[in-house]
């Protein structure tokens, strides 16, 4: 039977994760039962959310592909939307028009848009007891910069996200931050800021956590070393090997295998290019609503499976993607409007950086990954005043300033006595 679309598209969302809730081992010996649906409907709210998330993930990924052609690209769009999406509550204007489409919600009322991404959380974090799955948010910010309650309750009604007063001057405040990220990402990224520059008032983080046995291991005596055809030559690899009956998709320019984790609620879906066509082409051409049809698409089918073993880290600046993508205002200093997280200073806010940091290890067992993104806000500084000492020479003019009128002109060599 074809795979409900909701589902599909909940499922494309590969490497979810989260954080707050014990931590729970996936069974080694025994499969758990498979789950083949939902444990409640998708509220329209949650469809909207997990669409625009597809959406904004394809074109993510498609952004950033086409900026590091013939390089390893491992990135979280669902860590980057709701990081993005916590910091979207603060914006106004063209700010938050820019925002919301960009992450693809159009006209969607905001509160739809924030319960969507509540409800999102709660049913990433249960769906499956086999495997440990996090999402975690936090928001940082600096002592004594009056930002509104408003918008903090939001980030902790909506995203579960800690809210914390920082002393950004101190020396432990880094360390204080990436100890946050560290636990969140069981230690699989230590670090996600090096320094805390004088003009940064705020971070919103999001960190996600995943870690899943396959639901048909790999056999460690099966793994073979193999030749991989790269990018700029042939490299010998570990080749984990499988057979058995494993979900298919076969497309004119690539085909897909889909490997279940746990009770299947979460799955890899692995993209291999046909002879001929580059991972360049197929990811450029990659769009949700194509992949949509792809997973609705998968049937099983009997299979020799040959997959590297590999581990990843990877970290981008997104800045520049997400501008290209359409978010301008909320880069620029002086010319975002970020009123509704703050009243006071919101005119001299603005995001100063989005960076992500990525990791993944694919093995027999199955996979660890791990995401976070930061959102960085920076305040405008104060102009420096202008210093205008008269202690040498000097002309002076007395004027009618509103017709121009020179009446006056002087030149003072020596101040009289």
């Amino acid at each position: 039977m074809p795979m409900p679309p909701l589902r599909a598209a909940l499922l494309s969302l590969t490497f979810a994760a989260a954080c707050g809730g014990a931590s729970t081992e996936p069974d080694k010996t025994i499969a758990p039962a498979t789950l083949d649906a939902l444990p409640r409907p998708l509220s329209a709210g949650e469809q909207k959310i997990i669409g625009a998330a597809n959406d904004f993930s394809f074109a993510l990924f498609k952004q950033i592909n086409a900026a590091q052609k013939d390089s390893n690209v491992f990135t979280s769009p669902l860590s980057a939307t709701m990081a993005l999406g916590m910091t979207m509550n603060g914006a106004a204007g063209a700010t938050y028009d820019q925002m919301r489409t960009t992450l693809g919600f159009g006209n969607t009322p905001e509160a739809e848009v924030n319960a969507g991404y509540k409800s999102l959380i709660t049913l990433l974090r249960g769906l499956d007891a086999s495997v440990d799955v996090r999402v975690a948010n936090s928001i940082w910010y600096r002592t004594g910069v009056p930002f509104n309650q408003s918008f903090f309750d939001a980030g902790s009604t909506f995203f579960d996200a800690q809210v914390n007063a920082l002393d950004f001057a101190s020396p432990s405040a880094v360390g204080t931050v990436n100890a946050w990220v560290s636990t969140a990402t069981a230690a699989k990224i230590p670090t996600i800021i090096d320094r805390i520059d004088s003009d940064q008032v705020m971070f919103l983080i999001n960190a996600i956590y995943f870690k899943g046995s396959w639901r048909d291991k790999f056999d460690v005596a099966d793994t073979r070393d193999a030749p991989f055809h790269a990018v700029g030559g042939d490299q010998t690899v570990k080749l984990m090997h499988r057979s058995g009956k494993i979900r298919y998709y076969s497309a004119t320019d690539y085909e897909v295998a889909d490997l279940p984790y746990g009770n299947s609620a979460y799955t890899m879906s692995v993209v291999l290019p046909r002879s001929g066509k580059s991972v360049e082409s197929v990811a450029a051409g990659l769009q949700s609503s194509g992949w949509a049809s792809t997973t609705t698409g998968l049937r099983e089918a009997q299979m020799e499976l040959y997959l590297p073993r590999f581990k990843l880290e990877w970290q981008r600046k997104l800045n520049d993607d997400l501008k290209t993508l359409g978010m301008r205002d909320a880069f620029l200093p002086g010319g975002a409007d970020f009123t509704r997280m703050s009243s006071t200073v919101g005119r001299d806010l603005y995001i100063s950086i989005v960076k992500q940091k990525t990791y993944v290890d694919v093995n027999e067992e199955g996979t660890e990954a791990a995401a976070v993104t930061n959102v960085g806000i920076g305040l405008v500084s104060a102009p420096v005043p202008v210093i205008f000492r008269v202690d040498r020479p000097f002309i002076f003019v007395i004027r009618e300033r509103l017709s121009g009128t020179v009446v006056f002109m002087g030149k003072i060599v020596k101040i009289p006595a």
